[in-house]
């Protein structure tokens, strides 16, 4: 993760995601990284708790760089920059 001020952080796009479980909000991220440009961020909305592991993992696995989460009211924040 990077030392990014994430409450200040401009997203590209947001996949809201909230009400969804496993696999929806990971499903909202693949479709909403198509969205944004090489170098820029999207926000993933989501309340389900394994989403907390799943984004990581995911944006780990296929070269994207996850820069962390935010506690929201209900839900989190995630943020992923796209990287290739």
């Amino acid at each position: 993760m990077s030392d990014v001020d994430l409450a200040s952080i401009a997203t590209a796009a947001v996949a809201d995601a909230r009400g969804s479980a496993c696999p929806g909000p990971l499903l909202e991220a693949k479709k909403g990284i198509g969205k944004v440009k090489v170098g820029e961020v999207l926000e993933v909305y989501s309340n389900d708790s394994g989403t907390r592991t799943d984004i990581p993992a995911w944006a780990a696995k296929v070269g994207h760089e996850y820069l962390g989460l935010v506690a929201a009211d209900g839900y989190d924040k995630h943020y992923v920059r796209r990287k290739k």
